[in-house]
């Protein structure tokens, strides 16, 4: 059930709040480009990841979602194009609230429904699960041959650092993610989309750029940057677009793709790492 629906003032970016029977609530982001309308989805509500930029992570562990409950999202986003006359998803990324691969059964039910042609038809070519780096998951989706691309959030390419922006990291250090990632791209034949969000000061200096090529070598990897969005339990502040498009222009001499996502939603807590369910019941 839609609770709440707020459009932000770029005129391409809507969040829905969603409030489940329980009184949980979750939000969900649609967002539109040239020729193609993305649904950013939630796994759970809250995320027990911790990633210390991100106001999920801030906001910590509720519950899982339902295979019905993530479907849901997927109607509600189908229903508010509809309603305006704009064509219809496109893309799915299951990059909002929570971990996917924590709630891999339902996560993976609810794709079926998603993908089927008789369910909503959104085919698996279009749909990515994005995740901080859980191991055992990465693994089991290469072992099951799961059809959904993968995206996986980096920040930092040292333990050290990554640590302490992803807490996860101490459970799944660097050399098990990169060996995971590496046998998922040979058995599925699959390129992986590794995810850095740039924070000034702190990985974003041309050292990082290297640490990160390093890092990727030898694997078929693009990486996507973002520059960090605002929340409030976090203090550091967003690369300027100078330091961000010296970055990407130094990954990309090293022959590896890289990209520079454009800012959505900020204005509405929408942007990447900005879902939080702030009138969550407990």
């Amino acid at each position: 059930m839609i609770t709440a629906h707020t459009a932000s003032a770029d005129g391409v970016t809507d969040k829905l709040l969603l409030r489940w029977g329980d009184l949980q609530e979750i939000e969900t982001v649609v967002m539109s480009y040239p020729g193609r309308t993305t649904a950013c989805l939630s796994t759970q509500a809250g995320c027990a990841m911790g990633c210390v930029f991100c106001a999920t992570g801030q906001m910590g562990f509720v519950r899982n979602l339902r295979p019905g409950e993530i479907v849901a999202q997927v109607v509600a986003a189908q229903r508010l194009l509809r309603d305006r006359g704009a064509p219809p998803l496109r893309n799915l990324v299951l990059m909002g609230m929570g971990e996917p691969l924590q709630n891999y059964t339902a996560v993976i039910q609810a794709l079926r429904i998603i993908s089927d042609r008789r369910g909503l038809n959104i085919g698996p070519s279009r749909i990515s699960i994005s995740t901080v780096g859980v191991v055992p998951g990465i693994r089991r989706l290469a072992a099951e041959g799961q059809p959904y691309h993968l995206a996986v959030s980096l920040h930092a390419a040292t333990d050290a650092e990554r640590s302490a922006l992803v807490p996860a990291n101490a459970r799944w250090p660097l050399s098990d993610l990169r060996a995971a990632c590496r046998d998922y791209s040979l058995q599925t034949g699959r390129r992986i989309f590794f995810g850095w969000t740039l924070i000034a000061g702190r990985n974003d200096r041309p050292g990082d750029a290297q640490q990160v090529i390093e890092l990727l070598r030898g694997l078929d990897a693009h990486l996507n940057l973002i520059r960090l969005n605002p929340t409030a339990g976090f203090r550091g502040e967003s690369c300027g677009a100078e330091s961000a498009n010296r970055f990407r222009a130094e990954v990309r001499s090293a022959g590896i793709p890289c990209t520079l996502r454009q800012y959505r939603g900020i204005d509405v807590g929408a942007g990447c790492g900005q879902l939080r369910a702030s009138r969550r019941s407990d």
